[in-house]
C-alpha cells in the first residue's frame, strides 16, 4: 500500500509555496500524517507560512466545546494567533476578517456524513471567499468511510424545506466524497466561481476506509473518537431527534442508543433478526454525560459492525429507530434539539433526514418498511452527478 498523506503534508513538501498573509480554518483534529501529534497550524507556522488569523468550526479550536454550544472568538496559545469563531454568533467569516488576507486555507477532518457540521463551515467559507475574491485552498483529507459512490446513502436533502446548518446543499447523508470534492461540487453547481484550489491527499484510493490508511484515528469531535463511531454516526445521529440517548460522554457514543426504560434485549433480538448486511447488535448499558438522562444508567443496544463495506449505516439506523418506536410506544417521544444554530431545536428530525413524510411513515410502521427504507436511502444518479469533481480513483 502506498503511504497515505494529507493535503497538509503535500503542501509542506512543496518548498516555496508561501502565498503571503494567510488565514486558516482548522481545529486540533487537523494533524499531519507524517507526525500525528503535530497540529497543522503549528506545522505551517514552523515552516515559515505567514499565518495571521485562525478560524474555528463547531466545537472550537480545541475540539472540546459541547455539541451545539456557541463558541466565542479567542486566542490560540500554540501559535499566539487570534481565532475567529464560525459557530455561534456567526456561521461565515465577516468580510473584514478576510479583507487583509491573500489566501484562506481550510484543513479540518470530516467524517463523511451530511449533518456533520464542518462541511457547512466550508460551504459558508466558499461563499464568502467567492464574494470577496480571496483565494481558497482546501488541504484535502481522506473520507474515513471510504469513497465508494455506490455506498452513498440518502435521502438527498430537500433544500427548499429543510436547509439549515446541518445541511445547505442537496447531497445525500453518506456522500462518499472528500471535503475537496465537495468544495468543487458546490463551486460548480452553485456558480460560486470562487478561486478554489484543492491540494490532494497522496496514496488514498476510493476503496479505502480509515483503517486501510494505516494512520491513527484522531478524535474529530467530542463524540466521534473512533472509526466505528464515524461508521455508525450517519444512522444513529437520527436518534438526536428523540428522547433516546446516543451515549454522549461515553466510549460508545453514536455506537449505542438507550434509555433507563429501554427494553434492550428485545430490541437487540428484533434488530439482529432483520439480518441487515454487515451489522449485528447486542444489549448493553451506559451512563451518558449529557441529556437526555445525564448521569442515569441507561439500558442500551449497541451496533456491532461485522463487515464495514457491506454495512449501510442510514438503512440500519432507520430500522433500529423503527424497532425502538414499535417496542416502546408508551415511552418513546420525538424531541427538540436546541443548538446555537437552531435555538428552538424544532424540526430536528426532518433537518437530519432531509425529506418530509418519513417521520409519519416510521410512526405507521407499515409492512413494506424495508422497501420504503431502500427507496429513501437510494441515491440514483449520484455517481454521474459528481464524476467531474472526483479527485481520486
Amino acid at each position: 500500500m502506498n503511504r497515505v498523506c494529507h493535503g497538509i503534508d503535500q503542501l509542506l513538501a512543496a518548498p516555496g509555496t508561501l502565498w503571503g498573509r494567510l488565514g486558516l480554518v482548522t481545529n486540533d483534529a487537523a494533524r499531519l500524517a507524517a507526525d500525528p501529534e503535530l497540529r497543522s497550524r503549528v506545522a505551517l507556522q514552523q515552516a515559515g507560512f505567514d499565518l495571521v488569523r485562525l478560524f474555528s468550526p463547531e466545537h472550537g479550536l480545541a475540539v472540546s466545546a459541547p455539541d451545539g454550544a456557541a463558541v466565542t472568538d479567542g486566542f490560540d496559545p500554540l501559535t499566539r494567533i487570534p481565532v475567529v469563531s464560525l459557530y455561534g454568533e456567526r456561521e461565515r467569516p465577516p468580510r473584514e476578517s478576510l479583507a487583509d488576507l491573500d489566501v484562506v486555507l481550510f484543513d479540518i477532518p470530516d467524517i463523511g456524513a451530511r449533518f456533520y457540521t464542518y462541511i457547512w463551515t466550508l460551504f459558508h467559507l466558499l461563499e464568502a471567499c467567492a464574494e470577496t475574491g480571496v483565494p481558497l485552498v482546501i488541504l484535502d483529507r481522506p473520507n474515513p468511510l471510504g469513497g465508494d459512490l455506490a455506498a452513498a446513502e440518502g435521502p438527498v436533502l430537500d433544500t427548499e424545506k429543510f436547509s439549515s446548518f446541518i445541511g445547505r446543499a442537496a447531497i445525500p447523508i453518506r456522500h462518499s466524497l472528500t471535503v475537496g470534492e465537495l468544495a468543487q461540487l458546490w463551486n460548480c453547481e452553485q456558480d460560486r466561481n470562487a478561486k478554489l484550489q484543492v491540494i490532494r491527499c497522496a496514496g488514498w484510493r476510493r476503496t479505502m476506509h480509515w483503517p486501510d490508511t494505516g494512520l491513527p484515528i484522531v478524535q474529530t469531535s467530542p463524540a466521534i473518537a473512533s472509526y466505528e463511531a464515524a461508521m455508525t454516526y450517519p444512522g444513529l445521529c437520527l436518534f438526536e431527534a428523540t428522547n433516546i440517548s446516543v451515549g454522549r460522554g461515553t466510549s460508545v457514543a453514536f455506537q449505542a442508543v438507550g434509555a433507563p426504560w429501554f427494553r434492550a434485549e428485545e430490541t437487540a433480538r428484533r434488530f439482529s433478526a432483520l439480518s441487515l448486511p454487515g451489522v449485528t447488535s447486542q444489549p448493553s448499558h451506559f451512563t451518558p454525560a449529557s441529556a437526555p438522562y445525564a448521569g442515569a444508567r441507561c439500558e442500551s443496544v449497541r451496533l456491532r459492525i461485522t463487515e464495514a463495506r457491506q454495512f449501510c449505516p442510514v438503512r440500519a439506523g432507520l430500522h433500529l429507530l423503527a424497532t425502538v418506536m414499535e417496542l416502546h410506544q408508551e415511552a418513546f417521544r420525538w424531541a427538540n434539539y436546541p443548538t446555537a444554530a437552531n435555538p428552538t431545536g424544532e424540526g430536528h428530525f426532518e433537518r437530519l433526514i432531509g425529506q418530509a413524510g418519513i417521520r409519519e411513515i416510521l410512526e405507521e410502521n407499515p409492512a413494506d418498511l424495508e422497501e420504503r427504507i431502500q427507496t429513501w436511502t437510494a441515491v440514483p444518479g449520484w455517481a454521474e452527478r459528481v464524476k467531474d469533481v472526483l479527485l481520486y480513483e
